[in-house]
Parts: C-alpha cells; structure tokens; sequence
C-alpha cells in the first residue's frame, strides 16, 4: 500500500509539471500566466470522441485517455459514451465513475459531454415497463392450398449497433399478429378478396427466435395467398412508449450534480435496419404506434394498412401513397419530439450553455436505411451545432449549419488512413466545418485501447493542422456561402410507392459543388414548419442563408403549404426553378401544380441542362465560384462529392478563407495575392488564411497559420518570424488577437494593433 501511495504521488508530480509547461495551469513563480492549449469556452471547441470500454471502469481507468490527449492533443470537449456491455447509466457505480471521469478531465480543461440516451439503460426500462418495448412486424406470404394445412415459419431478425456491442437488441418474444387471405393478378392483390383468416390460424410455435403458423385449407382458400404478420418484442424502449420521455429525463437528471458539459444522444431512432428493408415487409411496431396511426389517419386500422403499404391493391395506389406519407411522417415527428425533448432536458439540467451531442445522423446518407432509422428527422433534431458524421454529404453538412445557426459543423470522423482526416480536416476549414475525431476505425474494439487506437491521428502534423484551422473559431460568424438551395420534396422522396423514391436531388448537388457553386440540401418539409422564409428583401431566406437560386425538387405528394410558399417567394428575386411533377398531394388527392405553382418557376428536365441553366444565370448575377468539388466520400452506391484541401472560399459574412492541406498535414505554404471586397489583400503564410474586410478595405479580422507578411487595405504586417494569430475588432471596434506557439514578447507590428493578446500553446507530437 506504501509503495502504490509513493508512486501515485509522483505520478501526480510530474503531471503538475507537465500541466504548468503545457499551460494548464499557472506557474506561480512565473512572471505572467503561461499560454493555455485549450481554447476558452466563448468559442466552437475542438471535438474528440471516446468510448469507455471496460478497463475504464477500473480505479482510476479513464485516467491514460484523458492525460493522452490532455498532452498530446488540443481538444477540450470529449464526446464521451459508454462501449462496454452490462454498464448502465442508470447504475450508481456508472454514475459515480462517470463524476470521477469529468472532475479529473476538469483538471486538463477539458470537458466531458456524457452520452446519456436511454439505449445505454434498455435493461432498466425493460424492467420498470416490460410492455413498452419496441416491436417489429413482420409480413411474409405463403400459397394456400386446397386441403389440409399450410405452415410458414417467420423469423425474428437480429438487431445489433454500437449502443448494444455485444448484447444485441435481442428479441425477447415473438407472437401471431393477424393473417390475411386474398387472390392476385398481374396487377396486384384484388382488394375486394382480402379476408381476415387469423382464426383459421394457430401459432403452434411462438418464441424469441422465431414464430410458426399453421393455416387450415380448405376449397375456399384454394390458390389464394396468405400474408402471415408476426411480430417480435426487442430489448429497446419502444419509440411511441408512453413513458419514455419521462425515462430519458429522469436519466438526464440523476447527473445533475456531475461537472459534465452536457450530454450526448447519437444516432437515435428505431433500431438499425442495414439494407433499409427494400421489400418493405417489415414495419417497426407497437400498440402504441398502431394508436398513434389511428389518430392521425382518421381511425385506420394500421395493421390492414401494413398490407396495403407492402403489396399494393388493384384500384388503391392513392390510398397506398398516403398511407405511407402518413406513416412515414409520423415517425420524423415522433423521433423528433424524442430529440427536442432531450435538448431542452440537458439545458434545463445544466444551463443555457450546456452542450449537446453529437449526431443525429445514422447512416449518413439519405436514403431508405435513415428513413426507416429515424424517418429523416435531421433537420428537426435540435443541436447548437450542426452535427454529422461519417460521409454524409457536404451540401447536408452547410444545410444543417443554416437551420441550427452555427457558424460552423461539426463532422464525427473516422477512417482507417490518417491521410483522409488530413484531407476532411483542410475540406472541412474551407467550408466551415470542423472534424469531430473519432479513433481510427474499424479496429477490433475488444482488444484495442482507445489510446492506442488514438495514436496514429497524435503523431506527425494532424493535431498541428488542427491547431491552425481552430484559430478560425475565433472570428468565424456565419457558415459557408452556399448561392443554391435545392429544397426536396421529402415525402416523395421517402415513399417507395411513389416515381422517385430514395431520390433527394443528390446528383443535382453533387454536379454544382463540381462547378464551384456550393449547395444546400433542404427537405420541404422545413417549408411547412416555416423555417424557410422570404426575406425583407424578396429572397428565399433559410437561418442566414439567402439564396440566388432554388431548386424544387420532386415535390409529389407534398403539402400545400410549399405551394403556398413558391408563390410568394415568386414576388421576389430568388430564381425559382422546378424538377419532377406534382399530380398528387400529401394524401394522395388529385393536384394541379401548374394552377398551383407560380408561372415565373422554370421547368428543369434532367441535371446536366439543370446545371448549365443555373450556373450561367449565377454567373450572370455576378456570384463568384468557389473551390470546385474535386473529391469523392462514401461508400458501394452511396457516394457524393466533397471540397479540396486546397483551395478558396467564402463565408456568407464575406470572409474570405484560403486552405493549403495536401502535402503536409500541418499546412502548405500560401504565397498569393487575393481580392478581398474589392480590395488586393496579398498574404504569405501556412495552411490557411481567412481574412473579413469592409467596404472601405479595413480589415475586421483575420486568422493565418504561421504568417510571415500581409498587405491589406491600411493593415500592413511584414514578421521577421513566423506566426499563428487570430485578430478581430470587439464591439468597441478594438482590435484583440491571439498568438499561437510564440514564446516572447508580441511581434511589434502586431503590438502597434492591440495589447489584448491570448497565448495559446499547441500540444506536445507523440512520438
């Protein structure tokens, strides 16, 4: 016990002294207080994921993470969760090691944000309500015959993500839901010969694992088919269940009294379904979603409408169309309420500032995995920063940054190259965003600390690189300029029963980003909350983003709301244009869009004429091209197009950035000269530059990576060495800066501007 004492003690002495040389905290003997590593809490902070695998459970376990990137990185915000089975958060032992965690990475300045959705308590729902669990229906066929009988034997479907790990959302119990008999032609199931034959059906096996029903025949059900619907409890809270909001804030508020930052919810709704269910015969259930159906449809049964949905009926697309819609709509909304409800609870539990996390994006594309995952509900998911993850497309990213209001977006990021996070960290600086590092991935996470799978991103340039792009937190106000909105019709993009089924206009974006025109990606369904607005001065407005251009995007089966909408936006200066019919609404009634939508609206037939009217009608407005798109994310069919990590750009408050990332992780050399509103502003400098002036060619701000010169305006700085900075003027139009890894007294051209200086230091490469 000595020995241990003796060694935990110096242990803590030689991290004070590291702590006093890194910045974190003052050198008492010091004759002024040493530069800081981590950013102050007034500005977008810089991002890491961690995953508490069990050892960090252990005394004293999460410690060698904390102090890794306390040394080695610049974060300050660990978007932190739970990866080891049988961890509750609702456990006593869990909360107390979680408020140990947070009180030591207080000490590093970083905070924690603790991931607390209720898939990491599934055991204790299930316990406290055993009949809210989420279920799944599933329909199968199989041909009757004349005589005798007929089985089908239905299985129950593993479910599986990272908030289960090893433990699965097992299924708990499976059992008969109803059976229905009908004839079919070539054109489908004849509806006037659906019978409810469940009574002629016994289950004559109902577990976990499978359910097996057995049909009596007879003459009259002789060459007919039977729908066979089953369904299976899973060890999930069902999303409809009535207690599960009051759940979610009960968790939330047993960590009152942890020093946590906020909290996380990731990649929340339905259980994850990998292939998006492309035959459409499985529907997530409850009693409680089958109430809420009922309700919104107008008493429908939502089990016959399963059918309906699945196989189509003779004489009842209409219906089959707006049965979708409906069902589909229900479930954004649903999963939306489940997101706000968690938002407001983390600021109501730790004050206006609290953070929430991370993304509410699960496969981050979309397509028919995320509307059944969630319903698309990314742009109702409130977050104060826009949060993605993975590959999701750019033109997502810059849309959500306008609908929350951030200046920038954060992307959770993993790969298995370090190059790539070189590559999506300069991207990112040029469009706004920021990378939320996520560990190299995939790795055998059983076997494989967190910081050794954090190694390869602490070694070489990245973190330097890093350091350098969060200098532009500092002055950056607004997101990305993006002149192009195309606004797609959500319902017909997530009705598979409809004529465009999974198509969001993600070509169309893709082939602007290519010409250097960027875009934003928004569903009308932001039409009908009112979040997309005509603006004072006639342009379609969306956050602080008004747009030259706007594209309609397949609008069948939309609302009359967004028709509404375009005719108002028609008596002002965004150019409206139109791709895809609209011959149907919301559910499923005959519309007239040319009676309905504005004759001012110009028809596009196909992407590539689309591209070339609108980039020539952009450039006719004097709208400046940005860095063109010269990249590709994703995966197998899922792949959109991505900025370089070398290039220009501007934010909508005319920032002006410039990125140099190829060659060196750390950032190239910028030698160049650019026009700045109006103004030649001529800079020498590393991996970035962003520069705001006014009209009058005063600079507003600046941020640099190791500058050496720059002329602009009446602001001329020529440095005998190299410097990182931020400068920007405050409300009282005085200028404060930022030094980065600069020892010494302020530069005197940069002490002539202002002797408001914050130190900050960057973090000791691993080696």
């Amino acid at each position: 016990m000595m020995g241990s004492s003796i060694k935990l003690f110096v242990h803590r002495l030689v991290w004070l002294g590291i702590l006093i040389v890194a910045g974190m905290i003052p050198d008492a003997q010091a004759a002024e207080p040493t530069p800081s590593l981590r950013l102050p809490d007034n500005v977008p902070p810089v991002i890491a994921v961690w995953g508490w695998l069990e050892p960090v459970f252990g005394p004293a376990g999460y410690e060698a993470h904390i102090e890794m990137m306390a040394r080695y990185s610049g974060v300050n915000l660990l978007a932190t969760t739970i990866r080891a089975p049988g961890r509750l958060v609702t456990d006593l032992i869990v909360h107390d090691q979680i408020k140990r965690g947070a009180q030591y990475a207080s000490g590093f300045g970083i905070k924690i944000a603790m991931d607390l959705d209720v898939r990491l308590a599934r055991e204790a729902f299930h316990q406290a309500y055993p009949d809210e669990l989420q279920e799944m229906l599933r329909l199968r066929e199989v041909v009757l015959k004349d005589s005798g009988e007929v089985t089908l034997n239905i299985p129950s479907e593993k479910l599986s993500d990272h908030y289960t790990f090893r433990t699965r959302y097992d299924s708990l119990a499976g059992r008969l839901v109803r059976v229905y008999a009908y004839e079919r032609s070539a054109h489908g199931i004849k509806p006037e010969t659906v019978q409810d034959i469940t009574a002629l059906c016994e289950a004559t096996s109902a577990t976990a694992r499978a359910v097996s029903v057995s049909i009596r025949c007879s003459q009259q059900t002789n060459g007919k088919i039977a729908c066979v619907m089953v369904s299976f409890s899973h060890l999930t809270p069902a999303v409809f269940a009535p207690h599960l909001l009051s759940f979610q804030r009960r968790i939330i508020e047993n960590y009152r009294d942890v020093p946590l930052a906020g909290a996380c919810k990731d990649e929340w709704g339905f259980p994850p379904c990998y292939d998006g269910n492309p035959a459409h015969n499985d529907y997530w259930y409850s009693r409680f979603l089958a109430k809420a159906y009922s309700e919104q449809t107008g008493q429908r049964d939502f089990v016959r409408d399963c059918l309906l949905m699945t196989y189509g009926e003779i004489g009842r697309e209409r219906e089959r169309q707006a049965a979708v819609n409906n069902f589909n709509e229900m479930c954004r909304q649903r999963n939306g309420v489940i997101e706000q409800d968690f938002y407001n609870t983390v600021k109501s539990t730790w004050g206006p500032d609290a953070v929430v996390a991370t993304h509410p994006t699960w496969w981050p594309y979309p397509d028919r995995r995320e509307f059944k995952k969630n319903g698309l509900d990314w742009w109702i998911a409130e977050r104060d920063w826009a949060q993605t993850d993975e590959i999701a497309p750019y033109c997502v990213r810059t849309s959500l940054a306008k609908k929350w209001g951030s200046p920038v977006w954060f992307n959770m990021y993993y790969s298995p190259r370090v190059a790539d996070y070189q590559a999506e960290m300069w991207a990112g600086a040029l469009t706004s965003g920021r990378i939320d590092y996520h560990a190299l991935w995939p790795v055998d996470l059983s076997s494989t600390p967190n910081e050794e799978r954090y190694r390869a991103l602490l070694q070489g340039g990245l973190m330097r690189g890093d350091c350098r792009v969060r200098l532009l937190n500092f002055i950056t106000r607004s997101p990305l300029d993006c002149p192009v909105a195309v606004i797609f019709g959500q319902p017909c993009a997530m009705n598979w029963a409809g004529p465009a089924y999974e198509d969001v206009g993600m070509s169309l974006c893709d082939a602007l980003w290519q010409t250097g025109y960027p875009v934003d990606l928004i569903p009308t369904t932001e039409v009908w909350t009112g979040s997309l607005t005509v603006n004072p001065d006639g342009y379609v407005q969306y956050g602080p983003q008004r747009y030259r251009s706007v594209v309609l995007y397949h609008p069948e089966f939309d609302k009359a709301v967004t028709a509404d909408f375009f005719r108002r936006a028609a008596k002002g200066k965004s150019v409206l244009y139109r791709m895809g019919n609209w011959t149907h609404d919301f559910d499923g009634k005959d519309f007239d869009c040319s009676a309905s939508l504005p004759r001012e609206m110009i028809i596009l037939t196909d992407p590539k004429s689309a591209v070339d009217h609108i980039t020539k009608q952009l450039r006719a407005d004097g709208v400046m091209h940005q860095a063109r798109a010269d990249r590709t994310i994703g995966f197998g069919d899922r792949r959109s197009v991505a900025p370089p990590a070398k290039g220009e750009s501007h934010l909508i408050d005319g920032t002006h950035i410039i990125v140099s990332g190829i060659e060196d992780a750390a950032g190239d050399l910028i030698r160049q000269t650019i026009s700045v509103s109006g103004h030649p502003v001529t800079v020498v400098a590393v991996g970035l530059v962003a520069i705001r002036m006014d009209k009058q060619g005063h600079v507003e701000a600046l941020a640099a990576g190791g500058l050496k010169s720059l002329n602009a305006g009446d602001l001329k700085i020529d440095l005998s060495e190299r410097v990182d900075l931020a400068l920007w003027l405050d409300n009282q139009g005085r200028f404060k800066g930022v030094l980065q890894d600069y020892s010494g007294p302020v530069p005197a051209p940069l002490a002539k501007l202002t002797n408001h200086w914050l130190r900050l230091s960057v973090p000791v490469p691993l080696e």
